[in-house]
């Protein structure tokens, strides 16, 4: 018996879900969603972005910031002892070297699974969005604040927060494209939720550790997200094109 010859079906070896089988008059145009995404992204960051370029300030920024330190000495976080080395920890949690791990062991436990297309897609979306960040960050060029003393070592520009930024981005498109490959619902509910709450616990963590301005925390949820579901969108899209074209 002859063996049938290698093809893009191999990408595909896991079992279709029924989100996943081929589209009808109920699916979504992913292709479009994906796009709108992306430009939903695009375009929060240029509003942003431009806006505090020119100058422009936020009065929510300050009124936030003062808030989360004690009456009369800003050097010093609100809340009980104990809460000030917990968002470091957790702010830990989207630094470059814990982002970079999860997505090397994410990729390779998709390999080791044989989900290839997966695997593509999460290095693809987190590469791509992680540059995109860096580059809005030279872009606007926003200091960091100044108002309340900092409470961890930084270095880059602060707008966007690439703590927000890179773990939406990289924490919410492993999650959705991982879930693509679970079939069991209660389970991708899960994952997802958990994943929303990391990556506001994150973000809040900065603004709490004086390091950046709630609008740059918003600014990265916003881009990380849309981000995240543009390759979402592409990525549910791609699976159900190779999925159909395997049965034709």
């Amino acid at each position: 018996m002859s063996e049938a010859p290698l093809s893009l079906a191999g990408l595909t070896e896991a079992p279709v879900t029924p989100d996943q089988s081929a589209p009808d008059v109920r699916h979504p145009p992913l292709v479009l969603a994906a796009m709108a995404a992306l430009a939903g992204a695009v375009l929060v960051v240029a509003i942003l972005g431009h806006t505090i370029a020119s100058g422009s300030r936020f009065a929510f920024d300050s009124t936030i910031m003062l808030a989360l330190r004690q009456y009369g000495n800003l050097a010093v976080p609100a809340g009980p002892f104990w809460l000030k080395q917990a968002m470091i920890d957790v702010t830990a949690l989207g630094g470059e070297t814990v982002l970079t791990l999860a997505v090397a062991v994410t990729i390779g436990f998709l390999i080791a699974s044989r989900h290839l297309l997966a695997a593509a897609l999460v290095f693809a979306g987190t590469v791509t969005g992680s540059i995109a960040v860096a580059s809005v960050k030279i872009w606007v060029g926003r200091e960091r604040p100044a108002l309340v003393d900092h409470l961890v070592e930084v270095g880059s520009a602060s707008f966007p927060s690439g703590h927000a930024a890179n773990s939406a981005i990289i924490y919410l498109t492993i999650v959705l494209l991982s879930i693509q490959i679970i079939t069991r619902r209660t389970a991708r509910w899960f994952l997802l939720g958990v994943t929303v709450l990391l990556a506001a616990a994150i973000g809040m963590s900065r603004v709490y550790l004086g390091v950046h301005w709630p609008s740059d925390v918003l600014a990265g949820w916003s881009f990380g997200t849309l981000w995240a579901l543009a390759w979402w969108a592409f990525g549910s899209w791609l699976r159900l094109r190779l999925t159909r074209d395997t049965r034709v």
